[in-house]
């Protein structure tokens, strides 16, 4: 049943105000949510909806700012809703997903379809409500920011053949570190296909995710890309024509291995809501051991992480790079980093690989 306005109660239609959808088969998660996204004074819940055709019918008569979205319901899951409401009504979708490798690939595929970003279910309701509030809000907030851009399409490259493995690189080859938050894996896999098979560098993507999901990630990014990309290791030697994707909850550092290279350290990350593992420490540690053979990218998600590590690269005379506001789904990484002076370039999604070339 779709229940709106809040199944009776009063409520203040303030402009500013960020309406939002809830989609879930289960009436505890909904009444928990509702909870959570009514206590701030800037949101209110227009309605609910317990599965995916509820949700579409909702979508269109409600014309909420922001849907939050299980996956797994009845009659119609959240991926296929998900898939109908970016072709028919495009708007901002946050994801609920459960901690498992299934939920992991079907959050996956969430976000390659146009979902902002997604939210982990507690494994224990109600006692982690408190822990999970924080998380719900922010990533609605962030989804609020994200309508201007929902429906902006990018063609994507062609992966090229791999027919090299990648190899060693020495004193002089440079290393590229990427950072993305909200709208990261998307823009991600728009990009990657655009790298060619001979790219010579190393490549690191730090992309704000829980650790369950990020080899899931690359493994999707892999079978795109001409490049060989996994999921980074502790003591890996880093490799030209590779990209290693930091493992979600551990920051990765890079260090010298004393031959004019470097090698990935890993350490447990110290989380905060949005932002794990952290773009600044990879950005910052590339800087002190590549100098001016170092590259940073910054591109789309909220927050200021990665400006920090931005200006170590710049002050090291490496080169800089951030997407532009019109491509970004989120743009509050590059937009701060821009602010502090530090970004050489700002280009489009889809020049940012031809950008990096042209660097290298």
């Amino acid at each position: 049943m779709i229940c709106s306005p809040l199944c009776g109660e009063e409520v203040s239609l303030l402009p500013q105000r960020i309406r939002v959808l809830i989609v879930d088969d289960s009436a505890l998660v909904r009444k928990l949510l509702r909870d959570v996204i009514t206590g701030d004074p800037h949101m209110e819940v227009i309605g609910t909806a317990s599965n995916g055709v509820e949700a579409i019918r909702a979508v269109a008569e409600l014309e909420p700012d922001v849907v939050t979205m299980d996956i797994n319901m009845p009659e119609m899951d959240g991926i296929t809703a998900l898939e109908y409401i970016m072709r028919k009504h495009p708007l901002p979708v946050v994801m609920l997903s459960a901690l498992a490798q299934k939920g992991a690939a079907a959050t996956l595929k969430a976000l390659e379809l146009g979902a902002v970003d997604f939210i982990t279910k507690p494994s224990h309701y109600p006692s982690a409500v408190k822990e999970l509030r924080e998380e719900v809000l922010l990533k609605i907030r962030t989804a609020s920011q994200a309508r201007s851009h929902i429906t902006r399409k990018h063609a994507r490259g062609r992966p090229g053949k791999k027919i090299a493995v990648p190899g060693t690189m020495s004193a002089g080859e440079k290393l590229v570190v990427i950072g993305s938050s909200a709208g990261g894996p998307k823009a991600l896999a728009e990009i990657m296909p655009r790298f060619p098979v001979d790219t010579p560098a190393a490549i690191i993507i730090v992309q704000h995710m829980p650790g369950v999901f990020t080899r899931s990630f690359a493994g999707r990014l892999n079978s795109v890309s001409a490049l060989a990309v996994k999921e980074a290791e502790e003591n890996e030697k880093l490799q030209k024509g590779s990209v290693l994707i930091a493992p979600g909850d551990k920051d990765l550092v890079v260090v010298s291995d004393g031959g004019g290279a470097g090698r990935i350290e890993l350490m447990d990350s110290q989380h905060r809501v949005g932002a794990s593992p952290h773009i600044d420490t990879a950005m910052v540690t590339a800087a002190e051991v590549y100098g001016d053979k170092a590259i940073g990218v910054i591109m789309t998600g909220m927050g200021s992480d990665g400006a920090a590590g931005m200006e170590r690269i710049k002050k090291s005379k490496g080169h800089t790079v951030a997407q532009d506001e019109e491509s970004c789904l989120v743009f509050g990484m590059p937009k701060v980093a821009i602010k502090r002076g530090c970004v050489d370039w700002v280009v489009s999604l889809d020049l940012i690989p031809e950008k990096i070339m042209e660097l290298l």
